[in-house]
């Protein structure tokens, strides 16, 4: 193995020595210099130093995750010149296997978005294409693993910000069970849907990120304190499952992801897993209610930068002048209108009306799921209606928030759902789709990934 001529697996650099490790690290440093076009990291869009001290196996971090001594910013005005003073757990666990953070990724700002161009920084260019899209809000995480300049990356997923973003730069993106992994330093957009996880250039890398971060930590109120017996070691493609298809979900889908899910069930079937046809409840309704509780939830956790204990202060006449200069000019135009959607969900005369209506939507979307996973051990669905869209293809909000009709529901139900390529559109960009699994059951998860990956043999165009 030469480094520098390719960039290598999570799983090969996991036995690089020191020094190969520190010519690694050199070399990714020169790999994102040459690439600086794309803006996957912030470092590229700012002509600064990567970030990133130690030693270890360099791991690419989304910006709205806390590393000690470094900036964080979620790609936001307001928190310019942030520097954190604490480690995420998901950092520490990183050290603790002799891993590292290496670079901060860009991103859509707060995670609000779907094509990481809402970032203060500018926007991220998909390696594939690069007038189209990388996907948001982890668009940078995916981007730099795609384009070879980052081994593995962290993102966060809300309602699809690995997986989408994973699915139109063609690598792979895993969201574990709501709980599996510490919350505690992430930068929260909305609580009771964020969670932590890999992307990677294989189901196998995605397992080895998976297990290394994930956990019960007491730090986090959230975390799940359930038994954890490791993935990698017992990853089997072999074997045989119960594979369910949603049947109404399909038709919403672009003729070209229709094309290649129809390849991928195919391929499935072949490799012996069986496959039930199911129907689930309309996306319109997922749709309302994700938006109405992501952004009730982001309302009120950014309602803490206001320029006087968080971010950057500015106005200097009075209180009120200062509330609201620093968050007029600090917050961009997407968040917002998602803060002043969120806080009129909440108010009152419509908090019955719109939040109370949603959470009971989110109960019976989870019974189906439910209900579903009697006769499956897994759901494979697409992930996005469409490949990579075009910049600016997006006309009106509500159009960007349509691209997540597939993967919201996931969230919604705190369940673990991994994307990854199987195939390519006419144009050569990757079609990416997911499998969805039952909760904490993330090793039929990437079991089934495994067995897809092996069985569609997918190649980059």
């Amino acid at each position: 193995m030469k480094l520098g001529a390719e960039l290598i697996t999570l799983k090969e650099a996991l036995t690089l020595s020191s020094s190969e490790l520190d010519t690694l690290r050199d070399d990714l440093k020169n790999k994102i210099e040459d690439n600086k076009n794309l803006g996957a990291y912030v470092e590229q869009l700012t002509n600064t130093e990567i970030s990133g001290a130690g030693t270890g196996v360099p791991i690419a971090i989304k910006d709205n995750i806390n590393v000690k001594d470094q900036h964080v910013t979620c790609s936001s005005n307001i928190l310019q010149g942030y520097i954190s003073p604490y480690n995420a757990t998901v950092i520490d666990n990183l050290e603790k296997a002799g891993l590292s953070a290496f670079g901060r990724t860009n991103m859509d700002e707060f995670a609000m978005g779907s094509s990481t161009d809402t970032s203060c920084y500018g926007k991220t260019l998909n390696p594939l294409d690069n007038e189209k899209v990388p996907g948001g809000s982890s668009g940078g995480s995916a981007a730099a693993v795609a384009a070879g300049i980052a081994i593995a990356a962290l993102g966060s997923d809300t309602g699809g910000s690995i997986r989408q973003p994973a699915a139109y730069c063609g690598v792979v993106g895993m969201k574990p069970t709501y709980g599996r992994v510490s919350r505690y330093g992430i930068t929260a957009y909305s609580s009771s849907l964020d969670q932590v996880g890999p992307i990677t250039q294989n189901v196998e890398d995605a397992a080895i990120l998976y297990d290394i971060i994930s956990g019960h930590d007491a730090k986090d109120s959230t975390s799940a304190d359930v038994e954890k017996t490791p993935v990698t070691p017992n990853l089997n493609a072999d074997k045989k499952l119960t594979i369910a298809v949603i049947d109404n979900y399909i038709e919403q889908a672009s003729p070209e992801v229709k094309k290649g899910f129809d390849k991928a069930v195919k391929a499935l079937e072949k490799a012996g897993h069986k496959i039930v046809h199911k129907n689930m409840v309309d996306t319109s309704k997922i749709l309302s209610s994700y938006y109405i509780v992501a952004t009730a939830e982001a309302s009120a956790n950014l309602a803490r930068l206001d320029g006087v204990r968080y971010g950057n202060r500015k106005g200097d006449a009075g209180l009120k002048d200062m509330y609201i200069q620093t968050k007029s000019q600090g917050f961009g135009e997407e968040v917002q209108k998602r803060i002043l959607l969120g806080s009129f969900v909440l108010s009152s005369g419509y908090y019955d009306a719109y939040y109370i209506k949603a959470q009971k939507v989110r109960h019976l979307i989870k019974d189906e799921y439910s209900k579903i996973f009697e006769d499956a051990d897994l759901i494979l669905s697409p992930v996005a209606p469409t490949t990579a869209p075009k910049f600016g293809s997006f006309k009106t909000s509500l159009e960007m928030y349509l691209s997540d009709i597939y993967t919201i529901s996931v969230n919604l139900a705190g369940l673990p759902a991994i994307s990854l390529p199987v195939s390519n559109d006419e144009e050569g960009m990757p079609i990416g789709l997911q499998l969805i699994g039952q909760a904490y059951d993330e090793q039929t998860v990437f079991d089934g990934a495994l067995s897809l990956e092996k069985a569609v043999a997918y190649k980059k165009a």
